[in-house]
């Protein structure tokens, strides 16, 4: 790598790019609206094929959507380097969560265009489906059907709020591939992403060196009481199912801060059940998501909490019964994949600290089937989620040229 250290990626093409991608479904608070498999979604996609067969790039597209846009290596025997994220957004999301990591990856075969760089190992960019899950459960659908995780006819199953099937959805925006999933195999993947979280900006770094993922189980619960007027029924005969949340809420916090550091908890998702002003709450369900690097630590966690919430709702009269319906064990990123990220900012000049990942990204499904890491950036306020997520133009670089060079020690300049 020492004739290329000088190698950069042109920042206000790759900001240009953010900005007009950033255009298509836009918030009501100047983020982004652009859930999977929508009108919105089919028209990033199209814009960002059109993008890609610019840079002379090959589209290939699997029966769940995967978009893989290959720029070819000199050996053609040779496996690919992926780079790549996800362009949907959350109902109210930023324009920078998980678009970075696709841009970026495109901005690198732009770069290696313009420097007139050849490659051993083919590049190929990656857009995965409905990484956000925020319109159909799970998160990360599409890269865990990759991955083994789940079957394509299950994933095609998943309905929305309206009871849309995700699997007619995507024939309707057409956007179902012939390639059958998972069947690529990779060299590595490096996934680029805004780091979600306030760490990297408080401590003043360009770049987090991704060590592990955090594991994670979603908890659905269902608390169960009796519906009575808030008015008339005294204290010491309610059934209060709202009570029993109170006291569950609790409970997460609890595990979570008994388990510091690195270990968070806490329920999300709610439905109060009739949800009206003067009746008295005779169901609850409600999700409660715990994680943490740790593989022990969260079974732990989940174990306790599964211990003692029904013992709390027993002794106030209620009922409680519960089941995971989500999860995905700690990943450990490639050693070879970490240290090409942590060579890369160390060679450019860049501050970086090794970190690990808040939140689920599709990298934490294919760390199971081929060597993989992810870079991150920091972020303002370490807000995401929010139409006000922001990053600099500084950061969107640098992360970028940790990628470019990571890439590139990945691919081998020819």
């Amino acid at each position: 790598m020492n004739g290329v250290k000088n190698f950069r990626i042109d920042p206000d093409r790759l900001w240009d790019s953010l900005m007009e991608m950033a255009k298509i479904g836009p918030g009501v608070a100047g983020g982004n609206n652009r859930q999977t498999l929508t009108d919105e979604d089919a028209e990033g996609r199209a814009l960002f094929e059109t993008w890609c067969k610019d840079a002379g790039m090959t589209m290939g597209v699997d029966k769940i959507g995967n978009m893989f846009a290959t720029r070819p290596g000199t050996d053609p025997t040779a496996l690919p380097v992926y780079v790549g994220s996800h362009l949907d957004t959350q109902p109210t999301g930023g324009k920078y969560d998980g678009v970075l990591g696709v841009l970026g990856g495109l901005e690198i075969i732009r770069t290696l265009n313009d420097l007139d760089i050849k490659t051993k190992h083919p590049i190929t960019v990656v857009n995965w489906t409905n990484e956000e899950g925020t319109r159909f459960a799970p998160a990360m659908l599409a890269s865990g059907v990759f991955a083994g995780k789940h079957k394509l006819k299950w994933a095609y199953d998943r309905v929305d709020s309206e009871g849309k099937s995700f699997g007619d959805e995507l024939n309707r925006i057409g956007w179902v591939g012939e390639e059958e999933v998972g069947s690529r195999d990779m060299h590595a993947m490096f996934e680029l992403h805004i780091e979600q979280g306030p760490i990297l900006e408080a401590e003043k770094k360009d770049i987090g060196v991704v060590t592990h993922g955090q594991g994670l189980r979603w908890i659905e619960c269902k608390i169960t009481g009796k519906e009575s007027h808030t008015g008339s029924t005294p204290m010491s005969m309610r059934k209060n199912a709202g009570r029993g949340l109170a006291l569950i809420t609790e409970l997460v916090h609890e595990i979570a801060m008994a388990n510091q550091p690195n270990a968070v908890g806490a329920i999300g998702h709610i439905d109060v059940y009739p949800n009206s002003r003067n009746i008295i709450p005779g169901q609850v369900v409600c999700t409660v998501d715990m994680r943490t690097h740790l593989l022990d630590k969260l079974n732990g966690m989940v174990s306790e909490f599964q211990e003692r919430a029904p013992k709390i709702c027993k002794d106030i009269e209620v009922d409680f019964e519960c089941s995971i319906v989500g999860q995905f064990d700690p990943p450990a990123f490639d050693e070879n994949c970490v240290n090409a990220v942590r060579s890369a900012a160390q060679e450019l000049g860049y501050s970086y600290m090794d970190i690990v990942s808040g939140a689920g990204h599709d990298a934490c499904w294919i760390n199971d089937i081929a060597p993989t890491a992810m870079i991150m950036c920091p972020c303002v306020d370490g807000l995401s989620h929010n139409e006000a997520e922001e990053i600099s133009k500084e950061w969107a670089q640098a992360g970028t040229d940790v990628l470019l060079h990571a890439v590139l020690n990945t691919a081998i300049i020819q």
